[in-house]
């Protein structure tokens, strides 16, 4: 009878282990399951951050390219402006230049000889008044 009590002893403490390991496993399997979920949250936050630092990267890079192609618009507008009144005054000087020049061929026309020279005399003098 002691066999079958030792038996039926084993056999109970065979049982209640495997209980135990029952148990045992399913508090594994639990905290596995929390670290799982925490993990996943750990994850998502990770990932909703670096989307943040990247749209930001985005948003600040856009900005800057705003600011440069605004400045070298400026720039250009203003180099622009520089070589239009370089070109104006360029001009200027040229028909200044073509005046003088042509007024010289006409004058020295009008001088040629003793006549005409006597007659531009004679026409200034008539516009000239007296006061």
């Amino acid at each position: 009878m002691n066999a079958v009590n030792d038996r039926e002893d084993g056999i109970k403490d065979a049982l209640a282990a495997a209980e135990n390991a029952k148990k045992e496993m399913q508090n594994l399997t639990a905290d596995s399951e929390k670290l799982l979920k925490e993990a996943r949250a750990e994850r998502e936050s990770l990932l909703k951050e670096a989307r943040d630092i990247k749209d930001k990267l985005i948003s600040e890079s856009k900005e800057q390219a705003k600011v440069e192609g605004d400045k070298m618009i400026k720039q250009a507008q203003a180099t622009i402006e520089s070589e239009k009144k370089a070109a104006v005054a360029d001009i200027k000087s040229q028909v200044a230049e073509l005046s003088v020049d042509i007024a010289e061929k006409v004058i020295k026309e009008q001088l040629s000889n003793k006549d005409k020279q006597l007659k531009l005399v004679d026409d200034m003098l008539g516009d000239i008044k007296l006061n």
